[in-house]
């Protein structure tokens, strides 16, 4: 199962993946002001799914946004809580959030979802838009590449999606895509990102 295998290899490198990646300063300078822009215009509670060593939901808890974060690898939850102790953290699936349906008004899914295996992504969507409230905003970020390619990760299997196609998973999953962000760095994988919001029901 993707969990059991993401889980086992982050928890052996957490430490060395929070000191090389797990500070804000680590992050693109427009991948900052994207996610900042994005979060300013939701009303409730967000949540940072797969929130990792922590540093985006700290980013934003810092601008003032109601956020917590969770993830499915204990040692990055007690990384979290021991750098940003201000900030709200707990472990958790994001197949199965721990959060009633309609309760949070913006989930943040910053490349916490590039080692599901393809045929996974639309259970965890759906989940996604259970925990939303109508017209709630969701914000995707992952490497843009051939429809579910596999790529080399440093840590665990992991894939690229096509924009068309994640754009198409977002619409099935109940979600209503705003628009659609492409990036190519000098050095970097391309970067995609979607933000979209749930459909009322």
């Amino acid at each position: 199962m993707t969990d059991d295998r993401v889980l086992n290899a982050y928890s052996a490198r957490a430490a060395e993946y929070a000191s090389v990646l797990g500070s804000i300063e680590d992050t693109h300078e427009l991948d900052r002001i994207r996610i900042e822009r994005w979060a300013k215009q939701i009303s409730g509670p967000v949540l940072d799914a797969g929130c990792g060593p922590g540093h985006w939901t700290d980013f934003l808890h810092k601008r003032g946004v109601n956020i917590s974060g969770v993830d499915l690898v204990p040692e990055f939850i007690e990384s979290a809580r021991s750098r940003f102790p201000e900030a709200s953290f707990r472990v958790s699936s994001v197949r199965a959030l721990d959060l009633a349906d309609g309760s949070v008004g913006g989930v943040l899914a910053w490349y916490s979802l590039i080692h599901l295996a393809p045929s996974e992504l639309p259970q965890v969507l759906v989940e996604f838009r259970r925990v939303l409230r109508p017209r709630g905003h969701l914000l995707v970020g992952f490497f843009e590449g051939g429809a579910n390619e596999l790529l080399d990760h440093a840590i665990t299997k992991a894939y690229c999606w096509s924009v068309h196609w994640t754009s198409e998973l977002l619409q099935d999953a109940g979600f209503e895509v705003l628009d659609i962000e492409t990036r190519q760095d000098h050095g970097s994988r391309p970067h995609a990102a979607v933000a979209a919001i749930a459909r009322n029901a």
